[in-house]
């Protein structure tokens, strides 16, 4: 069987499943009619009801389609704020963040209301006793409580429109921390209040430089220490806007962070640290927008092992989601996944300052033959493109470079030109080719005057160029004037201090705007309203058990996807007759629920090419099941079907995302090759074959050692007839594996020979 349930959990559960209405009219997606309409987010039927509203905005699984940009100016910049339990004596904790609250309302403008019962000031300011005793209505209220949730009814009545709760305790200490902090989300939801943390801090008010310029990064994370590298940043020049730490996420969460930061015309890049996703199909939703926006999202999200899945967990009380869904759900909305804090503040640093590539090739200039080649492995291995420059270009670099030095990319300049001006010749040269779209220089040390000279003509050429020039200064001292005045003090030079960071950086930006370029919603063409296959799917599903092979297959049937001529008999005559009218040779089953692994079993036989085989391979069926004591409701008389290629597709529940969709290579080996590529729904045929070239063993498809190409055309709309599937029975079905799943020369379609389904 493909997959297993995943033992993770989520904080919400699935929507309730919306009944479609309205007067859309019916469209066809891949051949299964939809009665749903096709409008946009929003899009409300022709009296405006909110009941259409509310179809509109779902997918038939009952899951959302559409998020509102929460508007989160005030909490960023508000004019008036709250400080809860704000103190002045020395020693007590609050009266360093107090103080710190102070400063940051001065920097940004607002005026500040401490409040605190037992004080007539706190820091010469006017003190308040309670929240019903302020002056006006505030925009954002900060709990230096131990217990906040006695709080936010006082606020909600003020009309305070947000709230920082610092308080630990809640979700990350276990289960009743978790029904605390569930209180406290209840007491949240509907009362117009939007709730940072709890177990968050102070880093949303820390003090940015404002002498910046350029687009910035934007900064979200759920564990504050984890953000300092990417905070660290201005201190290189690169401009930061804004730093989100989510905390425990009882309310605003990460997703809505996302959503705003895409929004935001100063932010070039958003940079996460994500420990846990409160909910799957919010986070796709704000990716989804700033896919639209073509705002890259790089992200390092903890959980890829099972240690760091445990300590994600009682650090905010989440637990993480299967690592290869989470991984193929950024993959497919275009969020660069990376490892480490380096790699995040590099390669959001890049993708904000850097512009649109006119190519995708990568030119590495190097003093260097060693230094070029062994970037060039490593560039290469990480599949960037290093194109061989033309003949016409390798003359024209030999007039400033000596002819035995190889000029064909890399670069090799055998020291750069110091005294006189050939060396800006070279760089403006590389960035003239239109075959090159980034010029990399790795600089493994220091070595004055050249190095100074390299910096200096590099810094020059990338003021005058729209490419990407990237610097990698290998010093391990990094004090050196080259690299912090001259190269640090560029917008236009993307310096980094290693190899891997540079390689990692580039190809993220240059898959990133490959990826927007040609980015489509998947949501605006996610189906709205169930089709008539899920009715006759429904009639053959059977909660809470495993469907037989052959009531597997009429699942299959219901939604178009091709099962082989069969027929479930009971007598071994009528097997005789039943491979006369599928015609011989023919494949006989053992067929049965709760029935699974039947070769292992002994119960498939194949190639049968007459009625005495058929009729002695029967009884000999039954014997073993007897014997085993393994309940049939008959044996299948099967077509048998030619080779082609085995694949299984598949489908399997995720807490975080609900179904998943997956596609690999099949047959009794499956679980051994693990090829496997997995779709989030909703998604189109566009990625169903993006997940088929992800595969290890995409090649077979193609055709290999004398075979054929197979019908890829048809995987793919199987593929997406079982996408169609889950979505309409999510909650019905929990599982469904077609192994294997016989992909035919090219024009001949796929046939799933076999196939096991799970009910809910």
């Amino acid at each position: 069987m493909l997959g297993s349930t995943h033992g993770t959990l989520t904080t919400h559960s699935r929507p309730a499943r919306v009944v479609a209405c309205g007067e859309h009219p019916p469209h066809t997606v891949h051949g299964i009619s939809d009665a749903g309409g096709s409008e946009g987010p929003g899009a409300t039927g022709g009296d405006g009801s909110a009941a259409v509203r509310a179809v509109a905005d779902r997918d038939v699984s009952g899951r959302p389609l559409y998020a509102p940009v929460p508007d989160l100016d005030r909490f960023f910049r508000p004019e008036s704020v709250a400080v809860i339990g704000a103190s002045d004596s020395e020693g007590r904790p609050n009266t360093g963040i107090t103080r710190q609250l102070i400063a940051w309302a001065e920097r940004v403008g607002a005026r500040l209301h401490p409040v605190n019962p037992g004080r007539e000031q706190v820091f010469g300011l006017r003190c308040h006793a309670g929240v019903a005793d302020l002056p006006e209505t505030v925009d954002l209220a900060v709990l230096l409580v131990g217990d906040p949730l006695p709080v936010i009814g006082q606020l909600a009545e003020a009309k305070v429109k947000f709230a920082v709760a610092f308080a630990s305790g809640f979700a990350e200490t276990g289960e009743d921390g978790a029904a605390a902090q569930a209180r406290l989300a209840e007491a949240v939801a509907g009362s117009g209040l939007r709730l940072l943390g709890p177990n968050t801090n102070l880093n949303a008010f820390e003090r940015f430089r404002d002498d910046l310029d350029g687009p910035a990064v934007a900064l979200i994370t759920q564990s504050g220490h984890q953000g300092r590298p990417v905070f660290a940043l201005q201190e290189l020049g690169v401009r930061l806007s804004h730093w989100a730490p989510t905390g425990n996420e009882a309310d605003l969460e990460t997703a809505d962070f996302l959503s705003y930061f895409a929004s935001r015309p100063e932010v070039g890049a958003i940079a996460a640290y994500v420990e846990g996703l409160k909910d799957g199909r919010s986070f796709l939703l704000a990716a989804d927008r700033a896919a639209r926006n073509k705002v890259p999202v790089v992200v390092v999200k903890v959980g890829r092992t099972e240690t760091g899945a445990r300590t994600a967990a009682s650090h905010t009380g989440k637990l993480t989601g299967a690592d290869e869904v989470v991984d193929a759900a950024m993959r497919q909305f275009g969020v660069i996944r990376v490892d480490g804090l380096d790699e995040l503040q590099d390669t959001a640093a890049l993708l904000a300052r850097a512009r649109k590539p006119t190519a995708e090739g990568v030119a590495v200039y190097s003093i260097s033959g060693g230094t070029g080649a062994h970037f060039a492995d490593l560039a290469t291995a990480a599949g960037l493109s290093l194109p061989t420059l033309s003949d016409a270009k390798q003359t024209e670099l030999h007039q400033w470079i000596p002819g035995y030095l190889n000029v064909t990319n890399p670069i090799d300049n055998g020291g750069h030109p110091v005294g006189d001006w050939r060396g800006r010749k070279i760089i403006d040269a590389l960035l003239a080719d239109p075959s090159v779209g980034v010029l990399i220089c790795p600089i493994t040390g220091p070595f004055p005057p050249m190095s100074d000279r390299l910096a200096q003509d590099l810094v020059d050429a990338a003021e005058q160029t729209d490419k990407l020039v990237c610097v990698v200064w290998g010093s391990p001292v990094g004090t050196e004037d080259a690299y912090r005045r001259t190269l640090l003090g560029s917008s236009r030079v993307a310096t980094f201090r290693i190899f891997a960071n540079c390689i990692t950086a580039v190809r993220a930006y240059l898959d990133h705007h490959r990826f927007t370029a040609h980015y489509r919603s998947p949501f605006d063409d996610a189906p709205r309203a169930a089709s008539p296959s899920a009715r006759k799917a429904q009639a053959l599903l059977r909660p809470g058990r495993q469907l037989s092979e052959h009531a597997a297959k009429q699942l299959l049937r219901a939604y178009g996807i091709r099962v082989p001529r069969e027929q479930l008999v009971t007598s071994a005559a009528a097997a005789v007759r039943a491979a006369s009218l599928v015609g011989y040779p023919v494949v006989l089953k053992g067929s049965g629920p709760e029935l699974a692994h039947k070769s292992e079993l002994g119960l498939v036989k194949v190639g049968l090419t007459s009625a005495s085989q058929v009729r002695e391979t029967y009884r000999e069926l039954t014997e073993i099941a007897r014997y085993e004591d393994l309940p049939l409701d008959g044996i299948l008389v099967c077509q048998m079907i030619e080779r082609g290629v085995e694949m299984v597709v598949g489908v399997t529940p995720d807490p975080l995302f609900g179904p998943t969709v997956s596609v690999g290579l099949g047959g009794v080996l499956v679980e051994v090759l693990q090829d496997i590529a997995v779709g989030v729904p909703p998604f189109g045929e566009q990625h169903a074959r993006t997940m088929l070239r992800r595969l290890r063993g995409h090649a077979l498809l193609e055709g290999v050692r004398g075979m054929p190409p197979a019908d890829t055309d048809a995987l793919v709309e199987t593929v997406l007839r079982v996408q169609r599937m889950a979505m309409e029975l999510d909650g019905e079905l929990a599982e469904l594996d077609i192994n294997p799943l016989v992909v035919l020369e090219r024009g001949q379609g796929a046939v799933a020979v076999d196939a096991l389904a799970i009910c809910h």
